[in-house]
């Protein structure tokens, strides 16, 4: 009853702006194209006009499919470039590699990059919860704002040609964000060829999984042509109760009505039904994973989105491209769970009773996404020039209905002899309003190349923030308007044609709730990077010293706000991805982090920040054995994980045991085209508590077994 009353409650209703918007837009991106057909390159100048730089996720996807090291990128703005020569750290998950680890979650696929902590809340499975470089991060779409993974949606891995991870501060790219780094997650569009794949997977908890990925040309010059990716799974969660099923559709159009032009639609729709946790384990206990302390009438997490993004970019000669997209998306949300806040508890070993919270809670989105640029490319004498300007805007229309129920009648549980009580009759709704939140932008960005050698690469960007929230209850609305300008400034000189050496200073500038004041980071970073010739490969070092100030920090059992003035990290991150033979690729990282609060107020001054690791360390290789006779290729893979201690909360009164997982794969190729792959996460099923919030336990993932048999063309 509770799920059909939000349901109806929290429906997001499409609006007439919205199509307008996208029509106009679509109209807009269109013109260049209809210009398109006038006689360019008559026209002489001094400039000598560059070569034109291919646009990251239009015709990158093949070489994604086929490699896990990544050349070029175009995470830390706008504008693509090589990794080598970018003045920051990158790092670029492929699609090949995610294939290869079975990564079926975000936390997945980047738990193997430098700076990166994942799983830090251990069973709780409502969010992706990453870190990077101890904060968490905002990501992006196709370069469009979607939030951050923390209070976000569950992305679908397999949506994605290779996942942009930036690290670091950086607002003058895609827009606001917090100073540890970014994600820019780049979608699947069509293709101008056949290719395809179709799989099945089963698996531990019930796994029970089919997919397909596959395009083709609708028309015989390679104008037009498509693309449809799915997904169905059904399956359980490793803790008794629980559920995560998922269906997933994406179907994208591109059209191409010059060689110089490209105009893609990508619609996509996620249906995600699970359970949002096991209730956490009593304190002072030893409990198996799979202990359910929660309420099985009560436990629930149903996600629904619809998605339609356009994408275009057009390349009028001379130099000079323009690049813009578009995205609309509807979303819902709504959960329910019950779990373990007891602060003494099984202390007392005749005490087997623990006393519990309800929580409920519902959401509506709607947002809109435009961003258009102008890049212009030159050369004059000994200097190349790159030069992108661009607009920027963004609408979220949303609402939100949450409540929490404790204390004094609230059921308990006995955790020796587990009895549920059923849902509880009423949860007092605390929180109730609708948020209207608007962001206008511009931005420039400016490379100089200097004899091939040195690159110098400024960022300016300024964003007007519109903020008003509205208590449903009373009907009160209070607003806020910001204006924040960031910049970014680095420098990048090549020793050689294969190793790279760079400065750079960044700022990043945190959208607020109404009430509060945008948080504001900053970061000095240095490093070198080495790509060789003989080889493909990417290796980075890089040191960075970052601030994040005016923090508002979420505390355990119902993270109300509390004030911190300053977090401040310095850190070391090393990175290689490399494909050392035909045979042989491997993939490593490690990571320091040096963290401090500063807090006048003496809480927590001095204390390291929750949930960052000062040590964490990941080795993955893989070797393939070539077929002999009727005997297929093989492939072998290992990986291991070390996380670090760290401290659960900001006072650093509880923290965790370090801890080092181990994870496997096997590859069979039963004939051309056809392969039969076994993934081991966990292999050694080691267990740790990931999470203490101070009234209940949480566990890293078990071990988790997944056989696929993969059909490609």
């Amino acid at each position: 009853m509770i799920r059909n009353m939000s349901a109806a409650t929290t429906r997001a209703h499409l609006r007439p702006r919205a199509t307008l918007l996208l029509s106009c837009t679509a109209f807009i991106s269109l013109m260049p194209a209809l210009a398109g057909a006038q006689d360019a390159g008559t026209a002489e100048d001094d400039a000598t006009v560059l070569q034109t730089i291919t646009v990251e996720g239009a015709t990158q996807g093949d070489a994604d499919s086929k490699s896990i090291v990544a050349n070029r990128s175009s995470a830390v703005g706008k504008m693509p470039g090589e990794i080598l020569t970018t003045p920051a750290t990158v790092s670029v998950v492929t699609s090949k590699e995610i294939e290869q680890r079975a990564a079926d979650s975000i936390e997945k696929v980047v738990q193997y990059s430098a700076g990166v902590t994942t799983d830090y809340y251990g069973s709780d499975d409502r969010f992706d919860y990453v870190t990077i470089r101890g904060f968490s991060p905002f990501t992006y779409r196709d370069g469009l704002a979607i939030g951050r993974t923390w209070l976000g949606v569950k992305e679908e891995p397999y949506a994605f040609e290779r996942l942009e991870i930036l690290k670091g501060a950086n607002s003058t790219g895609f827009g606001v964000s917090d100073p540890g780094g970014a994600i820019n997650y780049v979608t699947k569009t069509p293709r101008s060829e056949r290719f395809g794949e179709v799989y099945g997977t089963v698996g531990s908890f019930a796994h029970k999984e089919t997919g397909f990925d596959f395009g083709d040309n609708l028309t015989q010059d390679d104008t037009l042509s498509y693309r449809l990716t799915g997904k169905i799974q059904r399956a359980d969660g490793e803790y008794d109760f629980s559920e995560n099923d998922e269906n997933f559709i994406m179907g994208g159009l591109t059209w191409r009505p010059t060689d110089m032009t490209n105009l893609t639609f990508v619609f996509d729709h996620l249906d995600r039904d699970g359970t949002p946790s096991g209730g956490g384990h009593p304190l002072y206990t030893d409990f198996d994973r799979d202990r359910f302390f929660g309420e099985p009438d009560f436990n629930f997490d149903a996600t629904n989105r619809n998605t339609y993004t356009m994408l275009f970019d057009h390349d009028f000669g001379n130099g000079l491209s323009v690049n813009s997209s578009a995205r609309y998306s509807n979303s819902s949300r709504e959960t329910g769970f019950a779990f373990i806040y007891d602060s003494s508890g099984a202390a007392d070993p005749s005490d087997t009773s623990a006393d519990r919270i309800y929580s409920l809670g519902f959401g509506s989105s709607e947002q809109i996404n435009v961003d258009a640029h102008l890049l212009y490319e030159a050369s004059f004498d000994q200097v190349e020039s790159r030069t992108l300007a661009g607009v920027y805007y963004n609408s979220i229309e949303s609402t939100n209905e949450s409540g929490y129920l404790w204390g004094a009648g609230t059921p308990s549980i006995d955790w020796q002899n587990p009895v549920y009580a059923g849902p509880p009759p009423a949860i007092p709704l605390s929180t109730r309003n609708s948020n209207d939140r608007s962001t206008r932008a511009v931005y420039l960005q400016q490379d100089l190349i200097f004899s091939d050698r040195m690159t110098a690469s400024v960022g300016l960007r300024n964003d007007w923030l519109d903020l008003e929230e509205t208590d449903l209850g009373t009907s009160v609305s209070t607003s806020r308007d910001y204006s924040e300008f960031s910049k970014r400034v680095g420098l990048s000189y090549k020793i050689t044609e294969e190793l790279a050496t760079y400065v750079s200073y960044a700022e990043s500038v945190a959208p607020p709730s109404t009430g509060n004041q945008p948080t504001y980071g900053k970061q000095y970073e240095a490093g070198i990077k080495y790509r060789p010739d003989a080889f493909p490969a990417m290796i980075t070092a890089s040191i960075y010293d970052l601030t994040l100030e005016n923090i508002t920090a979420y505390e355990a059992p119902v993270y109300l706000p509390s004030t911190v003035e300053e977090v401040h990290h310095r850190g070391l991150d090393l990175e290689a991805k490399v494909e050392m033979t035909s045979n042989v690729n491997l993939i490593g990282a490690y990571s320091y982090i040096d963290s401090e609060i500063v807090d006048s107020g003496a809480t927590y001054d001095g204390k390291r920040f929750a949930q960052v690791p000062e040590h964490m360390a990941s080795l993955w290789g893989t070797y393939t054995l070539e077929g002999q006779g009727d005997r297929g290729e093989m492939t072998f893979g290992a990986g291991a994980r070390f996380i670090g201690s760290y401290y659960f909360d900001n006072a650093n009164t509880r923290k965790s045991d370090g801890a080092v997982i181990f994870d496997a794969s096997f590859t069979y190729a039963i004939k051309e085209n056809t392969s039969f792959q076994l993934n081991v996460s966990n292999l050694f099923d080691e267990k740790h508590v990931a999470n203490n919030d101070g009234g209940a336990l949480y566990y890293n993932p078990g071990r988790t077994i997944y056989a696929t048999i993969r059909q490609s063309w």
